[in-house]
């Protein structure tokens, strides 16, 4: 009796884990598809209310149809889903279900936004203001896109395909084929708007890089020291992160070294070389760039 009362509660722990975990899931699918949304949105702001009023363009598969919008008089947003429609099967090939899915919405509600913004007049008549705003807003809609899973212009797609045929990286074949677009310009509206667009296409970049590795970036320091447990110690202690110590060898010496390796934040790079200077002037340090922090014990404790 007792043997099958235990069965039971096992049996309905299993299920409440179930049900919280098919609740998780949701919650992810429902907070993605309104990020998705939300970017998708505003860059559809940034085309329909600063770029395209202002013959500035985009590159990519976004620069065309706005050339070709132009040309023919028809909807931006009837050829930015016309275009990008060979894309979502090469995409759901070549990286996944999810990934084309999250691509395929996010270009319907562009196309859509894009088409019922078109009437609504340019929020600036200054054409390089009118870039740069538009160049930010539309860079954060994109990074809001990449960020939770999808793409909202085949480009990138379009390069891995070509990566593997090639002898260039994937970001100087999407350089390559920027550069064509935003030239072409030139002969569609005038120089100087192919310029601004050149403007436009940098500070969108910049910003898209900003959205996805997100403000708060991270950092990983690697340092080497024969004071290692005292540097270790007043990381803990004075930046409130916590440190692991790696067991190395000197590949000249062949002495046993203490390798410290720890994460921190940007703002705080600073007080780590103040740190590492007053332990040990002679210790070796290495801080580079993290794109993303998950897991372990990155959350940093408090000071006291």
């Amino acid at each position: 009796m007792i043997e099958a009362d235990e069965k039971s509660l096992e049996e309905q722990k299993q299920m409440i884990e179930k049900i919280q975990h098919r609740s998780l899931t949701k919650r992810k699918i429902i907070q993605r598809i309104l990020l998705i949304t939300l970017g998708a949105t505003l860059m559809a702001v940034g085309l329909e209310i600063f770029l395209v009023p202002n013959k500035v363009i985009d590159g990519g598969i976004t620069g065309i149809s706005i050339m070709l919008s132009y040309i023919t008089g028809w909807k931006l947003g009837f050829f930015i889903f016309l275009l990008n429609i060979p894309f979502f099967f090469i995409g759901y090939k070549q990286i996944g279900k999810t990934f084309a899915l999250s691509t395929l919405y996010g270009i319907i509600v562009l196309s859509i936004v894009t088409s019922l913004l078109h009437p609504v007049p340019a929020f600036t008549q200054d054409i390089l203001l009118a870039s740069v705003f538009g160049g930010i807003v539309l860079g954060i809609g994109v990074g809001i896109v990449i960020r939770y899973g999808g793409s909202l212009d085949g480009t990138e797609i379009l390069a891995i395909l070509f990566n593997n045929k090639l002898p260039f990286s994937v970001g100087e074949i999407i350089m390559i084929f920027n550069l064509f677009i935003l030239g072409s310009a030139g002969f569609v509206f005038t120089w100087d708007r192919a310029m601004y667009s050149l403007i436009a296409y940098f500070v969108a970049f910049k910003t898209i890089d900003i959205t996805v590795a997100g403000f708060d970036e991270s950092k990983s320091a690697w340092i080497i020291s024969d004071n290692s447990k005292q540097i270790g110690d007043s990381i803990m202690s004075r930046l409130g992160r916590g440190v692991t110590y790696i067991n190395g060898e000197g590949a000249f010496s062949g002495d046993d070294k203490k390798v410290i390796f720890c994460v921190i934040n940007r703002l705080e790079e600073a007080k780590l070389k103040e740190i590492v200077t007053e332990c040990d002037p002679s210790a070796f340090l290495a801080v580079a760039d993290i794109a993303e922090v998950r897991g372990g014990r990155f959350k940093k404790k408090d000071i006291h």
